[in-house]
Parts: C-alpha cells; sequence; structure tokens
C-alpha cells in the first residue's frame, strides 16, 4: 500500500525545512522552529499538517512580511521549467516539492495585507510547489489585483506559474477553498482560458480541461459554447484537452455538447439490457451485458454510458452516470457488450440493500432498463 501523503510533511521535512531557513537568514530561531512545528504533528492529517508548520513559520519567521518573503524566496531551489514533479524535492541548492506547501500556506495568511508582494512570493513559490490553494484567498480578497497578475502570467516562461493561472481560479478546485464568485459567473477566467488551450505544455493543457469541467457543472453553456466555438478545425492536442473538459456534460447527455463531438443523434435501432446475477451481495459484483442491434445503413458513432439508482439509508435512490463505451457501430452491426460493475463498499459512498434500477444511454437517451436486487 502506498505511503499516505500525510507522511511527506514530517520530521525531515521540518529539519530540511529550517536549515534552510537558517541559511538564509542567520537569526532565524531553528530550534524553536522545529518544536513548534514538530509539536502534535504526527496526530494530524495532511492539511492539518501543512497547516501547523505554517503556523510554526508565523512564529518564527520576521514579522514583517516583505522581509518573511524575502527569507522564503531565498531558501528555494533553482527554478525548473519542465513539468517533472517527481524533480521538485529539497536538496542542498535549497526548498522544493513537499517542503514548500507550508511556505505557500503561511503566505496565503501572512501576506493578505500586502498582496502585491505576496503575489510576487506565490509566483517564485509555485515554481517549486503549486500555490493553487494560497492564491485563492488573494482572488476572494484582492480580485482586481490577483485578476492583474494572472493575467500577466499566461505568458510567463514557466508552466509551473502558467498553469497556476488556470488551478489556482478553478472555481470548484478539490481540496481548495470554492470560488463563490467564479462559481457564479465564470466570465473572468475564460480569456485567460482561451489562451491557455494551446499552450506547449500538457501539463497547462490538463489543468484548462479540468477548469471548464467545473465551469461546466454551473453552467453548461457556457462549455457547450465553446466546444461550438474551438472544437471545429481544432489541432489534436486541443482536441484531447477538448474532450476531458466535456466528460460530465457528455455523461449528462448534453445535447449541445453530444452534437458538438457528433454524437447528438439517436440510436439507429434497438438495445437491451442484461444483468446478472439478479440478486447480488454488498461487496460483490454484477455484470452488465448490453446488446446493440443496428438497423441503420450507415456507421454510427455512440457514446454508451450506464446510471445505476443507488439506494440509499432512507430508501430514497441517487443516480450516478457510470462512463460505458465510446464506439462506431457498422451498418446493420450487432454489438454484445459487457461491464463487470463493482459493488464493493468505498469511502464516497455507500451501497444499501435494495432495488437498483440501471439505465442504459446512447448518446445521452435512455435506449433500455434492467434491474438487481442488492442484498447483505
Amino acid at each position: 500500500m502506498a505511503e499516505p501523503f500525510k507522511k511527506r510533511i514530517d520530521r525531515d521535512l521540518v529539519r530540511v525545512t529550517a536549515e534552510h531557513l537558517r541559511r538564509v537568514w542567520r537569526r532565524f530561531p531553528q530550534a524553536e522552529f522545529e518544536r513548534r512545528a514538530l509539536d502534535g504533528l504526527e496526530a494530524l492529517e495532511l492539511k492539518a499538517r501543512v497547516e501547523h508548520v505554517a503556523t510554526a513559520l508565523a512564529a518564527t519567521l520576521p514579522a514583517a512580511f516583505a522581509e518573511a518573503a524575502d527569507v522564503l524566496e531565498g531558501s528555494l531551489a533553482p527554478a525548473r521549467m519542465d513539468a517533472d514533479l517527481a524533480a521538485l524535492r529539497p536538496g542542498p541548492a535549497g526548498l522544493a516539492g513537499w517542503a514548500v506547501w507550508p511556505l505557500c500556506a503561511f503566505v496565503a495568511r501572512a501576506g493578505l495585507d500586502r498582496p502585491e508582494r505576496a503575489l510576487r512570493c506565490l509566483h517564485a513559490l509555485t515554481q517549486r510547489h503549486t500555490a493553487e490553494y494560497a492564491i485563492r484567498p488573494f482572488l476572494l480578497q484582492h480580485p482586481r489585483r490577483t485578476f492583474a497578475a494572472l493575467r500577466r502570467w499566461v505568458a510567463d516562461p514557466s508552466p509551473h506559474v502558467r498553469r497556476l493561472v488556470s488551478e489556482g481560479s478553478r472555481p470548484r478546485l478539490p481540496w481548495g477553498v470554492q470560488l463563490a464568485p467564479l462559481i457564479a459567473d465564470p466570465s473572468p477566467t475564460l480569456p485567460l482560458l482561451e489562451v491557455l488551450q494551446d499552450d506547449p505544455s500538457a501539463y497547462v493543457r490538463r489543468s484548462v480541461a479540468n477548469h471548464l469541467n467545473d465551469i461546466a457543472k454551473d453552467h453548461p453553456g457556457v462549455v457547450a459554447a465553446w466546444l461550438e466555438r474551438h472544437l471545429p478545425g481544432a489541432p489534436p492536442p486541443r482536441r484531447a484537452l477538448l474532450q476531458h473538459a466535456s466528460r460530465t456534460l457528455i455523461k449528462r447527455g448534453d445535447a449541445r455538447v453530444l452534437t458538438a463531438w457528433g454524437l447528438g443523434g439517436a440510436l439507429g435501432g434497438t438495445a437491451s439490457l442484461a444483468i446478472a446475477p439478479r440478486r447480488a451481495a454488498i461487496g460483490s459484483a454484477v455484470v452488465l451485458t448490453a446488446t446493440l442491434q443496428s438497423t441503420s445503413a450507415r456507421a454510427q458513432a455512440l457514446v454508451v454510458d450506464y446510471t445505476v439508482h443507488h439506494r440509499k439509508a432512507s430508501g430514497a435512490t441517487s443516480p450516478k452516470v457510470w462512463k460505458g463505451w465510446t464506439l462506431t457501430l457498422g451498418a446493420r452491426e450487432r454489438r454484445v457488450l459487457t461491464r463487470r460493475h463493482s459493488l464493493r463498499p468505498v469511502t464516497t459512498r455507500r451501497d444499501h440493500p435494495g432495488r437498483h434500477d440501471v439505465e442504459l444511454r446512447v448518446n445521452g437517451r435512455i435506449v433500455a432498463r434492467a434491474a438487481f436486487e442488492l442484498q447483505r
């Protein structure tokens, strides 16, 4: 089993952080910082560990934020111009990788009343470890200044900085503070994403795809219009980005998005769905068998997904769309598709006994139904 991420914020990280801070600022109280940072650290989860170390930094760095920012920047390893995240780690030349996350958290707290200096510091920090979480308070409290910086950074030589423009402003960034103003109105970020969608770095483009997918959850029409504008004639890297950005709306069966991808038509033919076994125990699995029979004289591009109406403890059901198959069904072709669907409990969902209805969807339209009974 992989080591939990929280173990990356450990005693060794605290020690190497202290050594590099003292290398830059000889009066840095290294022993006090290590004592504060290590006190209770082991009992904490990942984000709490980051904030705990940031609190120790706040107690030991210079009280004047500009001086503290100078110390942080001086402690950093040389910036890398590639996207090899595994290479971002602390070493003799300075701090990088996980050690920089608490530094970012400190800036997000201590620099809010000095936004210009704080943003310059985040520009340096994000080139050694992403500042995507730390920039979000500045977007909320200083949107004019922060967006001015983002507009400059879309042309920055560093892919890490360009990615920060997109990732840091994602409306619903996982683990990050939600940006309610951008959830309500994503238009401020759209000109930035338009530039970055053709970025030479796949690392940056993937962030743009995830940002657009965030927008799709609240404003599907914005992303549908984006596809209608930017998909025709798009080069392969942009097509791949837009396909990833469309994933939520394709699963929902959004008609405009499916049409943009040439998947808007109804199935020309018939479909059936079978589930075995019809009674299954929690923790086991069922096998879904979908049979498609074309009655068309032409090949058809199809997206085939399925919706499971999961039973909740209250007895109500909650639908979840599961990704199935993307295929071309030939003229008059009969195609049988099978998928094993796990009923093992997961941290994000717990199944309960009872009838579970399943819908087969082709290009967003329900074409067949079946059900199974879940038992303890």
